[in-house]
């Protein structure tokens, strides 16, 4: 059974007592109010892994270094800035095919990892060549990805009131890399569904639900075409399902998951989705939210965790004009914060960038969010609003 880390984790959790005002406040959200009661030890600094990135993840980290040092929080961050996309050799930039050793070995070290999205090279010529960001889910075992989209008071979006989190099989499905051209002009590419898989996924999902106080999980699938792989998903979503009879229990196929999300989306709560169908879903998400700038996420294994926007854009049109909006990595930064027991730190940052949406300064939002601000300008005013 998946271990209880949705607990350890603290998702932006809701209470149906805390309402719309308490959309961000952990201690409301459990209904406590009371103060956290630290071990011995818990103030001790933590490290953390940190890859930048590719495109606009070395401005929005900058951004979250910045911040969380305005904070003093008890972080170490231990970096590496050569993972990327490409490497140097002799004879010039070529894709890099691998994430090296030294970065996985640190991740695994020191149990948390803060990242920007790693850019992936389509490159016709070398069909090999992988995403990194893909790599290092597979090679960390990262089998859960967890996005939380919600509307953020100040930002312009269709629909209101939207809280929805989306937790998707990390590791296999159409991303399990296994495809040959069999003949010339014909290529098969295999989707690969376990039991096991799907039903750690599944015990995660309804865990979460069952810990965060969330009344429905629907499980997104296409078991009407793909009978048996998205069958064998299904039958593991039952299996769990039957566990948590409080919890409401439906199955949506995946296209029409996607005409709802744009026609009623506040009739979803948690969703649970193999790999693919959870990657166009959290984007369908995070653009009813108000896009890939705001969303947080998070991957999850067993005793690690890495941290990183919930709609993995690279933006490599945005990189160097200091236009990023950094709100989704520091909102799942505060998500870092809460899994290692930093639960004030998170509150104080999560509310420090709710304050700048709700103070709507258009000269400090950036113009995904209809501003005209800059990414200093949005940092600088979350610095303020720590400190006061």
């Amino acid at each position: 059974m998946l271990s209880l880390v949705g607990a350890r984790l603290g998702l932006i959790a809701r209470a149906a007592a805390a309402g719309g005002e308490g959309l961000l406040s952990t201690a409301r959200a459990f209904g406590t109010g009371s103060a956290y009661l630290p071990l011995p030890g818990d103030a001790r600094s933590q490290v953390v892994t940190l890859i930048p990135g590719d495109g606009i993840g070395p401005e929005v980290t900058k951004a979250v270094v910045d911040v969380v040092a305005a904070m003093q929080a008890p972080i170490t961050w231990e970096r590496f800035d050569y993972l990327s996309g490409s490497e140097e050799t002799a004879s010039g930039s070529v894709p890099r095919t691998s994430v090296p050793k030294e970065i996985l070995d640190s991740i695994r070290r020191n149990g948390v990892c803060l990242k920007g999205t790693l850019f992936t090279q389509l490159n016709k010529e070398n069909t090999n060549t992988q995403s990194l960001n893909v790599q290092l889910r597979k090679d960390l075992d990262l089998h859960v990805n967890v996005v939380h989209g919600f509307t953020i008071p100040g930002v312009p979006t269709r629909y209101k009131d939207l809280d929805i989190v989306v937790i998707r099989e990390n590791t296999e499905g159409e991303y399990s890399g296994l495809e040959h051209e069999v003949v010339e002009g014909v290529v098969e590419s295999l989707k690969v569904i376990t039991y096991e898989k799907s039903l750690r996924t599944a015990q995660y999902a309804f865990e979460f639900a069952f810990l965060n106080h969330r009344k429905k999980v629907s499980a997104i699938h296409k078991a009407n075409i793909m009978k048996l792989g998205d069958g064998m998903f299904l039958k593991a979503c039952r299996e769990v399902a039957r566990n948590f009879p409080n919890i409401q229990y439906e199955e949506v196929i995946v296209d029409n998951t996607c005409m709802q999300l744009v026609n009623k989306p506040q009739q979803f709560d948690v969703m649970v989705t193999p790999n693919l169908y959870g990657n166009l879903v959290s984007n369908v998400v995070a653009g009813l939210c108000g896009g890939f700038g705001v969303v947080p996420g998070g991957n999850i294994g067993d005793g690690v965790a890495v941290f990183e926007q919930g709609a993995r854009h690279v933006a490599k049109d945005l990189a160097g004009a200091g236009v990023a909006n950094p709100t989704a990595t520091l909102l799942s930064t505060a998500m870092l914060l809460r899994h290692l027991k930093l639960a004030g730190f998170a509150d104080r940052l999560e509310s420090a960038v709710l304050k700048v949406y709700m103070d709507g300064d258009k000269a400090t939002l950036t113009p995904d969010v209809g501003g005209s601000g800059t990414l200093l300008r949005f940092t600088e005013a979350v610095v303020r609003n720590l400190k006061e």
